[in-house]
This record gives C-alpha cells, sequence and structure tokens, in this order.
C-alpha cells in the first residue's frame, strides 16, 4: 500500500510542480513511498527527498557531479548532500532557502540531464 502524501509534502512541492510543468514532457507524479516527483519522459528529474538523512523541505534534483561540486561550494545554505546521496548524480535543495529563479535555472538543468538519459534509455531499451 503506498502512503498518502501529506499536507506539508505538498505545500513544500507545489512551487516545484509549478515550475517543473512548464518544461515539456514532464509529468507531476507519486513515488511508491508516496512522495511526489517530477519526471521527463517518464525517467525522475526531481522530487522531495524521503530518505531519513535528509531535512525535512529538502528536493533531490538530478544533476551533474561538476554541478554539485559548483552549487555546494557557492552556496552550502541552499544546497547539500548526505553520505547516502553522494554516490548518485543528484543534489539535495532546502526549499526554504531557494528562490524561484534559482529553482527553475536548477529544474532546466535537471530537465536537460533528464531528457538526455531517457533518450539513451530508450535507445537501450532500459529504466530511467
Amino acid at each position: 500500500m503506498t502512503p498518502k502524501v501529506t499536507k506539508a509534502q505538498t505545500d513544500w512541492f507545489a512551487p516545484v510542480k509549478t515550475v517543473g510543468l512548464t518544461f515539456p514532457d514532464v509529468a507531476a507524479e507519486i513515488r511508491y513511498d508516496g512522495s511526489p516527483v517530477l519526471k521527463a519522459r517518464g525517467c525522475f528529474m526531481a522530487g522531495l527527498a524521503s530518505h531519513q538523512s535528509v531535512e525535512p523541505g529538502s528536493l533531490v534534483v538530478r544533476i551533474s557531479l561538476d554541478e554539485r561540486a559548483y552549487l555546494l561550494e557557492d552556496a552550502p545554505e541552499t544546497y547539500y548532500v548526505t553520505d547516502y546521496y553522494r554516490t548518485y548524480p543528484l543534489v539535495l535543495v532546502r526549499l526554504a532557502r531557494v528562490d524561484r529563479d534559482a529553482l527553475r535555472d536548477l529544474l532546466a538543468v535537471s530537465w536537460r540531464l533528464t531528457i538526455a538519459k531517457a533518450r539513451k534509455s530508450r535507445r537501450k531499451q532500459a529504466a530511467c
């Protein structure tokens, strides 16, 4: 049974969903654990982080490891990573500290990476 999305999750995710759905081929969905996510062409793009190692109100976003290193250095009060996420091309975002323009830029980068992954996955018939 899939857990229900809480009001807090919906509130945190609302601006992410609003911005994310402006990109082509993006859909808002609910993951197996009940947390909201954005997918581009069926592949994970961004979602509320649900692992126990994260701070409440954190977004997890697909991003290159080089871009993540830049964000962590440039704005550690906004972006962070936990050991659980360290090996993946993802960054954690404190939603209370990110403005709408930065969120849009971040989701644009994630969208481009996700669309590229979806294309490769289709050719290889692999999941994203």
